[in-house]
């Protein structure tokens, strides 16, 4: 996140698991472009355009579209139906607008037949968000869907990035899969708002500096861990990087996450974080494999929520063509 990896480079042990995000394009003959978020129940329709204003409806769509037309098709509008869909809920820390973006970049490139390295396509889908819409946020997304897997990636100054995806052994992986408990709150949350927060709380320093800089350590000693198949380990780790996620901004948390991890805690898990900006959306716990399904029903007795389990996949994101 800037502007901390700006300053003292940024860490982030990253892994793709079976939720993902949908583009596909029909190519149209009556000079119109229409977009639809099939999860959202939204649609539009406009005139094809060189560029659309981004300052309204589906701007990801709209954003995607602009960046692709100007760059990779010489500023020529393309007529088309774009039509995306997410298994995530928006808001939830999963990822799923960076993925969803990833996805819409994928499927324009291969329209028109622009050869974007995977590289050039996560840069690409971060700038389409944090720059050209100006969505605050981190930049881990883009690439952890554009490249899948385990991957643990470096963020340096003038955006250079570096994926160094792991070998784990597949005992580890298989281990850690049925470890984890993924439980959403049911409560979405403005990921942006509270990353302004924390980006103005980095800028005077104190705690909040010193939580990233514990943060960032913390995904180096993660992939130690992981790569040793220390469990034990994983999940004190896992625990300090919440602790330290909290200390950046108070909003991070708030008493429903708080009761919810203690829930967890108090039944079987030996480590709970709440994943993405915080503030609401999914709580990853991890527990002993035989706890996992008394952990599950005690959370659901205690207040809801969606529990619920995935498998890693290994790879990222793909564009296909079908006659």
């Amino acid at each position: 996140m800037s502007p901390y990896c700006d300053d003292f480079g940024g860490a982030v042990l990253n892994v793709t698991m079976d939720r993902f995000a949908f583009a596909t394009i029909r190519p149209r003959d009556d000079g119109l472009v229409s977009f639809t978020a099939a999860d959202l129940g939204e649609t539009e329709t406009l005139k094809a355009e060189a560029q659309l204003p981004i300052d309204a409806g589906l701007r990801l769509h709209r954003a995607a579209y602009n960046r692709i037309v100007r760059d990779h098709n010489d500023g020529r509008p393309l007529a088309i139906d774009l039509i995306t869909h997410v298994d995530s809920p928006q808001g939830s820390g999963l990822g799923s607008s960076s993925a969803l973006v990833v996805a819409m970049v994928q499927a324009l490139a291969e329209h028109v037949r622009a050869p974007l390295g995977d590289y050039e396509a996560a840069h690409l889908a971060f700038e389409i968000e944090r720059r050209d819409l100006k969505l605050n946020g981190g930049r881990q997304d883009q690439y952890a869907a554009m490249f899948g897997g385990f991957n643990f990636i470096e963020f340096r100054a003038d955006d250079q990035v570096l994926v160094n995806p792991l070998r784990l052994k597949s005992s580890v992986v298989h281990e850690l899969e049925a470890s984890l408990l993924l439980y959403f709150t049911g409560a979405s949350r403005d990921s942006s708002r509270i990353i302004d927060q924390q980006s103005t709380a980095l800028s005077a320093g104190g705690a909040a500096l010193e939580a990233m800089h514990r943060l960032k350590a913390q995904a180096w000693a993660m992939k130690e861990a992981l790569l040793l198949g220390q469990f034990s380990v994983v999940a004190d780790l896992l625990n300090e990087s919440w602790q330290a996620k909290r200390a950046t901004w108070e909003g991070v948390s708030n008493p429903q996450l708080e009761a919810v991890i203690a829930t967890g805690l108090a039944n079987g898990a030996t480590a709970a974080k709440v994943s993405g900006a915080g503030g609401g959306g999914f709580v990853m716990f991890l527990c002993d494999p035989t706890r996992r399904i008394p952990l599950t029903r005690a959370l659901v007795e205690a207040g809801g929520g969606d529990p619920m389990f995935c498998q890693f996949t290994r790879e990222g994101a793909t564009a296909w063509r079908v006659r």
